[in-house]
């Protein structure tokens, strides 16, 4: 009978456990290995208006249908530690910015650190603020950029609410004044009109650190940020980028519908963007993912440690990024063949790349470019043409690439002597590549589904040893009682002298039989 109770607690555990890893399994699959036809793309899954014409251009050697920009994320300006990030922050929006040009630049929260001097308590410092103000305006970022920043966790610390005095992203950032909260941002370029979607779930009133880690969309919020869509929506918009600081993956909402289905729910939407998770302290330096929405997630490493920034463009629809180091020149971003990993079957016109007639590659430095050759799997060197600008292309054929995954090698060199040498893989079949593990899970999992999980591990942590313990308690009672048919016990000491544990009986079970007896909980003569 114990043995049938032991086998039916085996199996309800493994069933458990089965359904456990079966959700996990479902959260983080996007099919990585599946190979998707081109009847599946976006092109044919929305109904084309006189705007969305990408689909009618062939990839050449224009600089139409061509835009790019740039993110920076966690700054966390503070005047307690580390003056470089300031000082660097400087050199960034100087040298960096007039070396790339970029149309937009999106600020992704924690902006300023909001932290004593001894990281234990937290509040908001006028200081802060007032640096990062400093910076923007000593570099007149304004004149050379749309600098589009949002509020996080960090910048809302002990603010009671957003009219509250201690709220100075209000006051001193650049987009506070018009917009405390989300707003959208449009700007047409290169015959396209491009969205830029600024979502804030920082919560109201903003509590004590470490109590805002996760964020939170009102209701009223929710509805807000759905207006903004709908707008973007009704003045043609042909691509739509979403920015914010927290990850899908730790942003609550109200109702059944939750952020993602709110950024999947317009084909239009690409990318969301983010910031906050600080690449979890350096174990996952690449925290990027296909959502099972079918739009690209992205986080971006802090500017407080690492210094890390991010170049990202939109290419004749095609969405392509790469992650960079401060002062790491020069800069090399191929938009044409795309990197496979990063496609996105539904919502790009990945069909356009077999029937491009060039490569496409946009090349930075703080010196002026000297050469960019390109070659593609084991062919030879090939040197690319200035077209304007960053851009730069050269023919290719593609049908000779037209089955699995191949790489892109592009070497650049500017004239103070700097070069890079950079690798791409890409797919025209639709074959596909894998994304890592741990990014997956930090990226597509559900903050309430990690409570519950903790919740659930607490629980059995604290009943399962009850249970067991109950459990050899009614063992030993057994053995206990069969013992006393066989001899006459009268003490404990020549109990313990004269019981034989029967084959087999564990080492463990000896030793609490022994204490029952000694605490004396059996019944004894």
């Amino acid at each position: 009978m114990p043995n049938s109770k032991t086998a039916i607690i085996f199996l309800v555990f493994a069933l458990m456990l089965s359904v456990f890893v079966a959700n996990i399994s479902n959260l983080i699959s996007v099919g990585e290995n599946a190979r998707v036809p081109v009847s599946s793309r976006r092109m044919n899954d929305i109904e084309l208006n006189a705007d969305q014409r990408t689909n009618n251009v062939t990839i050449g050697k224009s600089s139409e249908h061509l835009i790019w920009f740039i993110q920076i994320s966690d700054i966390h300006i503070s005047i307690f530690h580390d003056e470089s990030r300031v000082t660097e922050l400087k050199e960034f929006c100087d040298l960096t910015l007039n070396a790339i040009k970029p149309t937009i630049v999106l600020a992704s929260g924690d902006l300023t650190d909001a932290k004593s001097e001894d990281n234990m308590g937290s509040r908001q410092y006028v200081q802060e603020w007032e640096l990062y103000k400093d910076v923007l305006q000593a570099c007149r970022v304004t004149e050379k950029t749309v600098w589009l920043d949002i509020r996080g966790n960090h910048d809302n610390f002990n603010v009671p609410s957003l009219t509250s005095k201690q709220n100075y992203y209000r006051n001193y950032s650049i987009q506070g004044q018009a917009h405390p909260k989300s707003y959208m941002y449009q700007i047409k370029k290169g015959g396209e009109t491009y969205s830029f979607i600024g979502m804030d779930a920082c919560l109201e009133p903003g509590p004590r650190r470490p109590f805002n880690f996760v964020g939170v969309l009102s209701q009223e919020e929710m509805d807000h940020v759905k207006k903004l869509s709908d707008e973007a929506k009704r003045k043609g918009s042909n691509h739509t980028i979403w920015f914010g600081h927290y990850p899908t993956s730790c942003i609550l909402t109200t109702g059944s519908d939750g952020v993602r289905a709110l950024i999947s729910k317009y084909p239009e939407s690409i990318v969301y963007v983010c910031g906050h998770y600080h690449t979890l302290g350096g174990m996952v330096p690449s925290m990027y993912t296909l959502q099972q929405a079918g739009f690209l997630e992205l986080e971006l490493g802090d500017w407080k440690d690492n210094r890390m920034y991010r170049l990202l463009a939109v290419d004749h629809g095609m969405f392509s990024f790469v992650d960079l180091k401060h002062r790491e020149w020069p800069i090399v971003l191929v938009t044409n063949p795309k990197h496979a990993l990063f496609a996105i079957p539904t919502r790009e016109p990945l069909h356009m790349i077999s029937h491009s007639t060039h490569i496409r590659i946009l090349g930075f430095s703080l010196s002026p470019i000297e050469s960019v050759q390109v070659k593609v799997d084991d062919s030879i060197w090939q040197n690319c043409t200035h077209i304007l600008g960053p851009l730069y292309v050269h023919p290719w054929n593609p049908n000779l690439y037209a089955r699995g995954i191949h790489e892109i090698h592009v070497l650049i060199k500017d004239e103070a002597g700097r070069e890079k040498l950079t690798t791409q893989p890409f797919s025209l079949d639709g074959s596909r590549m894998s994304f890592r593990l741990l990014p997956r899970l930090a990226l597509m999992s559900n903050i309430s589904l990690v409570f519950q999980c903790l919740f659930g591990t607490m629980l059995t942590l604290c009943v399962l040893p009850l249970c067991i313990l109950k459990y050899l308690h009614r063992l030993v009672r057994g053995t206990y009682y069969r013992m006393r048919e066989g001899e006459e016990v009268t003490t404990v000491t020549n109990t313990i002298q004269k019981y034989k544990f029967r084959n087999g009986t564990s080492f463990l079970k000896q030793r609490f039989l022994i204490y029952v007896f000694l605490r004396n909980q059996l019944p004894c003569t």
